[in-house]
Parts: structure tokens; sequence; C-alpha cells
């Protein structure tokens, strides 16, 4: 499993906490292109859930002695991801999104989504 990379100590030495945290970085960075309107409107929602993303990993982190708290908010991480990307099609239909950067970040969404569901498998082995 890619996390087995290196030694975990923190949430931050997660893969897929850093996976997030940049993704988070590069939707709130699409987001200021956005019409002045749609920055405080459907920016606001893109950027809210995309940074969920990486909150509820660390807060799973910081419970992870309760199985089920853990594997919660991994669950919601999960739900996120798939929240930011149902945003980002939105705003590309809508024109707001060059189609490549919205594959882009569909696909970079995707793989964090999967990396997710392995460490919900597989998280007593951290």
């Amino acid at each position: 499993m890619a996390e087995r990379a290196g030694v975990v100590r923190t949430y931050s030495d997660l893969l897929v906490y850093k996976q997030a945290y940049r993704l988070a970085l590069d939707v709130s960075k699409l987001t200021k292109e956005f019409p002045r309107q749609e920055q405080f409107e459907l920016g606001r929602q893109l950027r809210n859930c995309s940074r969920s993303v990486a909150a509820n990993i660390v807060e799973g982190w910081a419970k992870r002695n309760s199985a089920a708290e853990f594997k919660r908010h991994l669950t919601i991480s999960i739900g996120e991801c798939a929240e930011t990307k149902f945003w980002i099609d939105l705003a590309t239909d809508e024109g707001f999104v060059e189609a490549k950067r919205a594959g882009e970040l569909g696909s970079d969404y995707g793989k964090l989504g999967y990396m997710l569901h392995n460490l919900w498998k597989e998280w007593r082995k951290f």
C-alpha cells in the first residue's frame, strides 16, 4: 500500500493527506479565477468540500484509537472527494473550468478516493 512508503507518525506523514492538501490548494487557486459572483457561490462550495477531505483525514487521525471514529472520518473524506468531483463537473459545464483541467482534477480526486478507501480497509497498519 502506498501509505507504507515511510514511517507514519502524524497525519502529515500520510501520503493520502499530502495529496488531499495539495488538491485543496489547487482547487482554491482554481476558484480564484471564477467570475466574482461565482467565487462566493460555486467557488465557496467547491473550496469547502475540497478542504473537508484533508480536514477529515486530520480529525480521523486524531481519533484513530477508536476504529469507528477513524473510519467514519475517512468515509466522510471519501464522500467529500465525490462531492468535489461533482462541483468540478458543474463548474466545467457552466464554463468556469477548462475541460482538460477538470479532467486532471477529476482523475486526481478519483485516485484520492481510491487511496482513502485503501486506508479505510487497512487502517490498523498505522
